[in-house]
């Protein structure tokens, strides 16, 4: 990994590269970054991966490269402003004008015309205290980080003094910006050899004309399997009564009362729209109700910003009336782009947690091919990469491959698995960009580790929940080995389902996520062998348990989207309308990448071993995309014989 990282630099090709659990990537991507004159950036996908490469390699590799580099080697964490203590929005947190309805009041009207939350006395006097200590802690800190404020604060709380980018006046015309901790930490990622954020920030700086993480040669992605759904979540947007109702409440002082009046009777015709809609995708564009709420905002904010114009150093207050416009200009820009309805957005109505008309791009492979690439040498690594034996289906996704390139025939032998996909080099007549692959395989053993079982006797999955049939499956699967379970499931239904059935029927623990908060509930799962920890999609891929407290992975169907989830519905219609197969294309490649991530929740280190379940026969009946799946999932000792699995449940149980 580190020679094809090292030629990578050399020839200027982006690399993708497939590295298993234990292989040692991060340490294997950051060796060749220290080689390039100039700062390199790595983006990760969540915040553990950040502390880990901040707190434990990082500091490790310095300090070891430091007699060959002559000196020790700097980094930086780089997150968006909203992570950081806004000192502006500290010297008013509490003010009328910034929380009208008082956050320390006996009672909080939080959400405007919509609905009403209560807080009582108690949560207010809890709330107080919580925001005391943060004003302490302000006086002593450096960084202005909220990661570093332990105890940490509800987000009620935060929001009152953080700044999302897009309401910063900027330092120049901040009168605290000499203060500003966000600022700050722009400068130090400036001097730093390396520098780590996170891909929502990499979006937006994507998206705002690489104006916020530093000039740099080389970019490493880790967790890239994640990169386009981030990006699609970074040029996602929403209208919210709530956020209409906000603005004309932050914007009152400085536009006209009619105009005030506008945007509360807009955000009025928005709660009535999404009323009478029906949540899902919005197919045929948007009905009279919310089309005529989106002209109303429309309106209303191109009169009020007009009327605010440009803000100047000299303003009495620009850091508020910068807020006021931002969110004017965020509501505007929101309503014009529902109202063009572009065949390259998807329209949709949610309404829970709360009711909000969403937009977001149909496919941001043509963004990301147009702005991540220039200038600079891509490195795009995570343990799942190769679907189905390749690295196209992922390629394609980081817009690597034109849309519709002809199969090459290696690539086309890779994806039939007669030829290896790490030696496949996509020709580049067939690639918008110069790219190639490497796949450094795993440390562990999967044929000797783990077992994948699929209970191809089971009938096929129909009902939401989970059928009689897997359950009882489940638990015989459970008994075998006496706890040490991590069930993965399709809804919450279905994990509600399992654990009332094991509570029952069974004296071993089970954990269920949502009844205490997730590092809590793991961190019992690890200590207690004769234990079950059972949840939904983000327990696919947020557990590490080493070791045998986990030795049995419980998987009750393919994890498909839902035909409900808009983006994903769109996306397959699309590819369906131009002649292709949007199931194949879309469907398949997702739940591809969550059944991988899922199955690699068993085997952690080289001393593992266990069994991977999979309760849905689909995996070994269906043609084309079982075998599809298998390819995408580590080499484990394949069965379909429920005597095998159970019979190496019980001896490890005796271990």
């Amino acid at each position: 990994m580190t020679a094809a990282i090292a030629e990578s630099l050399r020839t200027g090709e982006h690399l993708l590269v497939q590295a298993g659990t234990g292989t040692g990537k991060s340490l294997g991507y950051l060796s060749p970054a220290l080689t390039v004159d100039g700062p390199v950036v790595i983006s990760t996908a969540t915040l553990a991966l950040q502390s880990q490469l901040v707190d434990h390699d990082l500091p490790r590799l310095a300090e070891a490269v430091k007699p060959l580099l002559g000196r020790e080697p700097t980094y930086a964490v780089l997150k968006g402003r909203h992570h950081y203590l806004c000192v502006a929005k500290l010297e008013h947190a509490g003010d009328a004008e910034e929380e009208p309805a008082g956050l320390f009041d006996a009672t909080v009207a939080e959400t405007g015309p919509a609905k009403t939350k209560t807080v009582w006395i108690g949560e207010a006097g809890r709330l107080g205290k919580q925001f005391d200590r943060l004003r302490d802690w302000a006086a002593k800190t450096d960084t202005g980080d909220r990661d570093e404020l332990d105890p940490g604060v509800d987000d009620v709380i935060w929001r009152q003094v953080s700044m999302p980018a897009r309401e910063c006046v900027g330092a120049s015309r901040c009168p605290y910006g000499q203060e500003c901790f966000a600022e700050a930490s722009r400068a130090r990622a400036r001097e730093a050899d390396l520098v780590v954020t996170n891909h929502s920030l990499l979006a937006v700086d994507m998206m705002a004309g690489r104006q916020i993480v530093p000039p740099h040669k080389l970019l490493i992605i880790d967790e890239a399997h994640e990169l386009a759904d981030r990006v699609s979540s970074a040029t996602q947007a929403e209208l919210t009564a709530e956020a209409v109702d906000r603005t004309a409440r932050a914007s009152r002082s400085y536009i006209e009362p009619e105009d005030h009046a506008s945007l509360q009777e807009a955000a009025d015709a928005l709660t009535l729209g999404l009323v009478e809609t029906p949540a899902g995708r919005l197919q045929t564009g948007l009905p009279t109700v919310l089309h005529e709420a989106c002209t109303l905002i429309d309106g209303a904010t191109s009169r009020a910003l007009r009327q605010i114009g440009e803000i100047k150093a000299d303003d009495p207050d620009p850091v508020r009336k910068q807020q006021a416009k931002a969110t004017l200009t965020e509501l505007n820009t929101t309503a014009q782009r529902l109202l063009a309805a572009a065949d390259y957005d998807v329209a949709w109505v949610e309404h829970e947690p709360r009711r909000a008309l969403v937009v977001a791009p149909l496919s941001v492979a043509g963004l990301l091919a147009e702005k991540l690439y220039e200038e600079r040498t891509v490195v795009a690594t995570s343990a799942t990469l190769t679907l189905g034996g390749t690295f196209e289906p992922v390629a394609r996704s980081l817009g690597l491959i034109a849309k519709t390139p002809p199969a090459p025939d290696a690539a086309a032998k890779a994806a039939a698995g007669t030829l290896p996909a790490k030696a496949v080099k996509p020709p580049a007549e067939h690639n918008e960009l110069p790219w190639t692959s490497l796949d450094v395989g795993s440390p562990f053993d999967y044929a000797k580790q783990g077992i994948l079982y699929v209970a191809a006797h089971l009938p096929r999955p129909a009902a939401s929940g989970l059928p009689d049939a897997a359950a009882e499956e489940l638990l015989t699967l459970i008994e075998a080995l006496g706890g040490r379970t991590l069930g993965l499931f399709s809804s919450r239904r279905a994990a509600q389902q399992a654990a009332e059935l094991v509570r029952m029927k069974t004296d071993y623990t089970v954990l269920l996520q949502g009844d205490e908060a997730l590092p809590l509930l793991v961190r019992k799962f690890r200590a207690d062998k004769a234990s079950c920890l059972f949840g939904v999609m983000s327990l696919w891929q947020g557990v590490d348990v080493p070791g045998d407290a986990c030795q049995l992975v419980v998987i009750d169907r393919l994890p498909f989207p839902r035909p409900d989830e808009p983006l994903a519905a769109a996306r397959s219609a699309a590819v369906d309308d131009a002649g292709g197969s949007g199931f194949a294309s879309v469907s398949v490649p997702i739940a591809a990448v969550r059944l991988a991530q899922g199955v690699g929740r068993l085997i952690r280190s080289t001393s593992d071993k266990g069994v991977v379940a999979v309760l849905d026969s689909r995996l070994e009946t269906a043609r084309g995309y079982g075998s599809f799946l298998r390819k995408s999932l580590p080499p484990f000792w394949y069965t379909t014989k429920r005597e095998v699995a159970l019979g190496a449940l019980k001896r490890l149980s005796a271990d």
